[in-house]
């Protein structure tokens, strides 16, 4: 099997100031601190599994006053453009509680050759939040509710030229797409309806030609959703035996790695590994003036 077109190229940022220093999800608790030394080890595991198995992982510095900065995947979205730069869309956090992470992320990424642009800026919407956002067939499939808003998704589809088509999150536990959705390669995607609402839900089982239908159980009490896929070896935290069954039947090799520290912020191994090699030119085509299909 081919796998996944994209997923080899990860920015990353190391854990050297993580902690749960305030509550934007329901999974944070002051009280239950993760513990450095492993959260390190963990996040060293996860580097290494990723490099195991083909992939590439690059690394930001953490800023100090940037808790939360770990989950990578949020600075923003990483495209690739056939015969043209390498373009990432910043995130304009919800919460100002992590919105100084761009601050950093965009001189190292302008530095490593990426262009970069932004949808709303200085706290003045909207919002957008790279985890809820994936390519997948002829769109991004973007989700908004929680973290981004649904003005964003006229924004990003201007800005890039693309079709995209929303999805409302409803589940405040699953208050990013990434905890609910993950491509597995240009057919299959793991899925949890019950993070969208009734419309959203049956619109994006309808778009993806094979779904591996995740119960609510399932993608909030293992993170399964929340996982990589690295041509056909998809990199989890945990991995119910229905879901593995279903998996390797497809002829996906599954590769677990412990991130439970991380847990203790809301966010899994997606979070923490952000894509940036998405091949936009081939998998999307262009849309002048782009256009947004909502559920």
């Amino acid at each position: 099997m081919e796998g996944l077109a994209w997923g080899r190229r990860y920015v990353m940022v190391e854990p050297t100031h993580f902690r749960v220093e305030y509550v934007i999800n329901p999974f944070m608790d002051p009280a239950d601190q993760p513990d450095p030394a492993r959260a390190m080890a963990q996040w060293r595991g996860l580097v290494a599994a990723i490099e195991r198995h083909g992939g590439v992982v690059e690394a930001l510095p953490q800023r100090a006053d940037a808790p939360d900065m770990v989950y990578a995947m949020n600075l923003g979205l990483g495209l690739e453009r056939a015969g043209g730069a390498p373009h990432v869309v910043l995130s304009h956090m919800r919460y100002a509680e992590r919105r100084m992470e761009t601050r950093s992320a965009q001189p190292w990424f302008a530095a490593h050759g990426f262009a970069t642009s932004y949808v709303g800026s200085d706290g003045v919407g909207p919002h957008l939040e790279a985890g809820d956002a994936f390519a997948f067939g002829d769109a991004l499939i973007v989700g908004y509710g929680p973290r981004t808003e649904e003005l964003a998704l006229k924004h990003l589809a201007t800005e890039l030229g693309v079709r995209v088509r929303g999805v409302r999150i409803t589940h405040p536990g699953m208050y990013h797409l990434d905890l609910a959705f993950c491509p597995l390669d240009e057919h299959r995607a793991l899925v949890c309806p019950a993070a969208l609402d009734e419309a959203s839900a049956a619109a994006l089982l309808d778009l993806v030609p094979e779904p591996l239908v995740l119960t609510e159980e399932e993608a909030l009490t293992t993170f399964c959703a929340n996982s990589i896929v690295i041509g056909s070896t998809v990199v989890m935290p945990a991995c119910p035996d229905r879901v593995r069954a279903q998996l390797e039947e497809w002829g996906f090799e599954i590769v677990l790695v412990d991130v439970s520290e991380f847990h203790k912020g809301g966010g899994s191994i997606r979070c923490l590994t952000n894509p940036v090699d998405v091949r936009i030119g081939r998998d999307l085509p262009a849309v002048p003036g782009g256009e947004v299909v909502l559920a």
